[in-house]
């Protein structure tokens, strides 16, 4: 049985119904199961036992940070405005790993409240120290740079503790050989900057018990490697030591095809830092983008080391179809981390980033119950007391419940709502990560509209400006329609554009079968009430859904959605 989010937050969410009384027609929709298919080609080659997969972590799981606690890893990822937010990760083998939790899980901690879907958790750095594991990170445009702690990583997690002296972004915690802690972030340059992406990177001191920074903070690393080229986006910095000499490493170049990975070293925490004349460390910005199966767009490393003392790099990188359309998102990588003369190498040359490796020197461990990478089929029956760790919504939950899974015991409701996919709101949907190119969600519903504009479904979403409905919907003539809306930019109708329509009159309770199929840059949309599936919409075009047509941070996600209009 998945590990669920807490009790609280479950409780705060499920809804009954007044003893005695139904629900209005067209209030609620009910889903019998859901279920997950993903078949990519380029996972269809076995590994053998002594290797390993890449990605580790398939889909929408980006910045990763990884922290080792004895025998133990756990690394968490990026989230930005989804709740719960930042997917904690535990592994014994570097290669298998389970989501114990989220760290962001209850409403008090944050809230996302009408931002961007690519807004909020940024680059979370998890860090551990004397039996407490520390996570900082930023909310953007919802508070700034804060802490959390935990004494357990599945958690509970506390509230935030902000840090208001520190400005910018992705800070990392660094404890040091005599016990004291600083904080390493991305902030803007001393003075003006020069030139557009001009960014630095900043060091203070942390009280670990006060929860709070102290003494100055000095810009240890000015734009980046070589100020002179101009880099851009220095962001994501880790301390750290080998054999007593001090490591700065960082992501730079942004994180499209141009990003990378770079390493300086230093003779203190406050520097000076001596960039690499080697760097960067990792890329594949150099290589033909026309190779087969490409991966790009990597950085943002994090390092560990494994049970024979190798270092080994956890990465983001992405998988596209074409050119640099993907719809996954930014995924998490593994790779070795070889030394030379000092200095660390993930890649180097015309390496390609592999889509598996020889495994860590850990002893391996059961592949866990939710796959997180290769091809396979994933069905929720909806049988548990509370929903799995990798369901999600844009924001966080508040005010009126939206789902219960005890109403009717065995499958999941959704309340209907006033906020629409395209509403900058909380919409009552549920969803799961897009992990594969090629992938296929369905379910069984039971719903019957009851006024114009309502509408239940699944939604393929990317973000408020960028999806795709496709479910019931009672239109304007009072008529019950099967039907795919579309908006493919802001300056669609919130509710999107009608694109594929079919007349739909059945019994007030028979369900109703959805298939959303992916393949690449097309997307299909079939439906069924007995036997073989009927297309309603084929061949649409799914670069609507891509980080390149869309822009942010995040991947597709796949789900369950009820609206009705207040």
């Amino acid at each position: 049985m998945y590990k669920t989010i807490a009790t609280a937050l479950a409780a705060a969410l499920l809804f009954s119904n007044t003893a005695g009384a139904e629900p209005s027609p067209g209030s609620h929709a009910t889903f019998d199961w859901f279920e997950y298919t993903g078949r990519d080609p380029v996972f269809e080659k076995p590994v053998d036992k002594n290797s390993y997969r890449n990605p580790i972590l398939a889909g929408y799981y980006p910045d990763p940070s990884v922290v080792q606690v004895g025998g133990d890893y756990y690394l968490v990822n990026s989230s930005f405005s989804y709740f719960p937010g930042i997917p904690i990760f535990h592994s014994r083998d570097l290669v298998n790993w389970t989501q114990v939790g989220n760290v962001i899980d209850r409403p008090s901690q944050l809230d996302f409240k009408n931002l961007g879907i690519s807004r909020g958790v940024f680059a979370p750095a998890i860090s551990h120290n004397d039996g407490t594991f520390y996570l900082v990170s930023t909310c953007v445009d919802c508070g700034g740079n804060f802490v959390v702690t935990a004494e357990d990583p599945a958690g509970p997690w506390s509230d935030p503790v902000w840090l208001p002296e520190m400005g910018g972004i992705d800070p990392s915690l660094f404890f040091d050989n005599d016990g004291r802690a600083y904080i390493v972030n991305n902030d803007a340059p001393a003075g003006e900057p020069l030139y557009d992406g001009h960014r630095a990177l900043w060091v203070q001191e942390f009280d670990a018990e006060k929860l709070e920074l102290i003494g100055p903070r000095k810009m240890v690393v000015n734009g980046g490697v070589d100020i002179e080229e101009k880099p851009v986006w220095i962001e994501g910095p880790h301390l750290f030591r080998r054999d007593g000499q001090l490591y700065l490493i960082a992501a730079e170049g942004g994180t499209s095809v141009e990003h990378s990975q770079v390493v300086f070293k230093g003779e203190s925490v406050f520097g000076p830092f001596k960039p690499w004349n080697r760097n960067p460390i990792l890329t594949q910005r150099h290589l033909d983008p026309a190779r087969d199966n490409p991966i790009t767009s990597v950085g943002h490393a994090d390092f560990v080391q494994d049970g024979e003392g190798n270092w080994w790099a956890t990465f983001l990188g992405v998988r596209p179809y074409e050119g640099d359309f993907y719809n996954t998102g930014r995924e998490t990588f593994l790779m070795p981390v070889e030394w030379r003369d000092g200095w660390p190498v993930i890649t180097e040359g015309n390496e390609k980033v592999p889509y598996s490796g020889k495994r860590p020197a850990l002893k391996p461990q059961p592949e866990p119950p939710m796959p997180t990478t290769g091809n396979f089929t994933l069905r929720d029956d909806f049988d548990s007391e509370k929903l799995a760790d990798y369901w999600l919504s844009p924001r966080q939950p508040q005010g009126e419940p939206r789902y219960s899974l005890d109403s009717n015991p065995g499958s999941l409701t959704l309340r209907a709502h006033g906020d629409g996919l395209g509403d900058r709101a909380r919409p009552s949907f549920i969803a799961r990560r897009q992990q594969h190119l090629r992938a296929s969600a369905s379910t069984a519903m039971h719903y019957r509209p009851a006024q114009p504009g309502d509408r239940a479904g699944m939604a393929a979403f990317q973000n408020d400006a960028h999806f795709y409905f496709f479910g019931l919907e009672k239109n304007g003539e009072g008529k019950t329609q099967l039907i795919v809306a579309r908006r493919a930019g802001a300056d669609q109708p919130a509710r999107g554009e009608v694109i594929a329509s079919a007349p739909f009159e059945t019994e007030d309770r028979e369900a109703i079968e959805l298939r959303i199929d992916a393949r690449g840059n097309r997307y299909d949309f079939r439906y069924r009430t007995g036997e073989g599936w009927t297309p309603l919409l084929l061949d649409a075009d799914g670069k609507v859904l891509s980080t390149r047509s869309a822009g942010g941070f995040v991947g597709a996600v796949l789900g369950l959605h009820i609206y009705r209009e207040n």
